[in-house]
């Protein structure tokens, strides 16, 4: 009997010990409050994080070294102006960034998540490589810095539009405030690992860049895991594409997860609709509007299925038909349509019209 007791008291113990850890580091209600895809994504961006936390320190490491820590000949003074161009370049860069690119970081989170981690990795490899260049040093140190900030608008405005995706009882804050508290365990755990770590590589340049690659090899591979572990629930331009793609070839509407699985994630330019294709796409878009049937056509995900159409037989024989049987019969005049309605504005067409 003493036996059977001791071992429900661990038993009770131990989950204890797990509904504190779910407690401080999960949303409240997981994993009813979080989508499908959260536990993957969260696993993935935890792994990136600690490898990006310890390539961090072997470049902070490096940046020191170049502004002369432990050099008897270097100046504070010298030291600080390094810091404030380097720190001013990077505003520049947060803002001009922010202003070309603000509008794009919703509907393309996945490509700009994964652009900011490469970006982030490619200043961090400038920073180590600094010292070793002593009369360019100020001048990569500050492009390294406009680079780590266009990573800062970038990462923390495709986190805002993940942490959207992920929240099912309108819990954003609590996502994001226990994502803040997972990333803080990841660089805690970095910290503890740099200590053991950085002993060895002063002063080993081969073993400093032999150890960088190895992490930043790691960071990529987990955060290209992280972005394709996602399945965003809502159209952007690339999955609409997909999908309009996939109906026009064998009228099969595919689900979030497959339309996400062929979603590039690396960026790219799409064709735009220009020359002799252009009048043809107005005059379809004014016919699309004046049906009153193109609304169907992006009404957003419902019950585990692409609403691409509503009445779909209806819609394609009514409005796609007749274009596909005229001089312009081609499925890339439908996609470059939609291209041409996403990137101008249903308001700015509708006035148009």
């Amino acid at each position: 009997m003493e036996r059977r007791r001791d071992g429900g008291d661990g038993e009770s113990r131990g989950s204890s010990v797990i509904g504190v850890f779910k407690s401080v580091f999960l949303p409240q209600g997981y994993p009813e409050s979080v989508s499908d895809d959260y536990l993957q994504y969260q696993f993935w961006d935890t792994v990136q994080a600690f490898s990006s936390s310890l390539s961090g320190t072997l470049a902070t490491q490096a940046s020191l070294k170049g502004v002369g820590v432990g050099n008897q000949e270097a100046t504070v003074a010298a030291a600080t102006v390094t810091w404030l161009l380097r720190d001013g370049a990077g505003m520049l860069g947060r803002i001009l960034f922010a202003w070309q690119k603000g509008t794009k970081l919703d509907s393309e989170a996945k490509k700009w998540r994964l652009f900011a981690d490469v970006l982030n990795d490619i200043a961090l490899f400038m920073e180590i490589l600094a010292p070793y260049f002593p009369a360019c040093f100020t001048l990569i140190v500050c492009t390294a810095g406009i680079f780590k900030s266009i990573v800062g608008v970038a990462g923390g405005a495709t986190r805002a539009a993940l942490t959207v995706h992920q929240a099912r009882r309108d819990n954003m804050a609590d996502i994001s405030a226990k994502d803040g508290s997972q990333e803080t365990l990841v660089n805690l755990a970095g910290l503890l690992v740099s200590l053991i770590l950085i002993p060895l590589v002063t002063d080993n340049p081969v073993l400093t860049l032999s150890i960088f690659f190895l992490f930043t090899a790691l960071h990529l591979f987990a955060n290209y895991k992280a972005v394709r572990s996602v399945v965003m629930e809502t159209f952007n331009e690339a999955r609409l594409s997909i999908v309009l793609q996939q109906y026009l070839r064998d009228k099969r509407i595919l689900s979030p997860l497959e339309g996400n699985q062929r979603e590039p994630v690396f960026l790219e330019n799409p064709p735009h609709p220009s020359g002799n294709v252009s009048p043809c796409l107005y005059s379809f878009t004014l016919v699309l509007f004046k049906s009153y049937t193109f609304p169907y056509a992006c009404i957003f995900f419902l019950k585990g299925h692409w609403e691409m159409v509503h009445e779909s037989h209806k819609v394609m024989d009514t409005v796609f038909s007749p274009f596909l049987k005229s001089e312009y019969t081609h499925h890339s005049l439908i996609l470059q349509t939609v291209r041409f309605i996403l990137k101008h504005g249903f308001a700015n067409i509708i006035s148009r019209c």
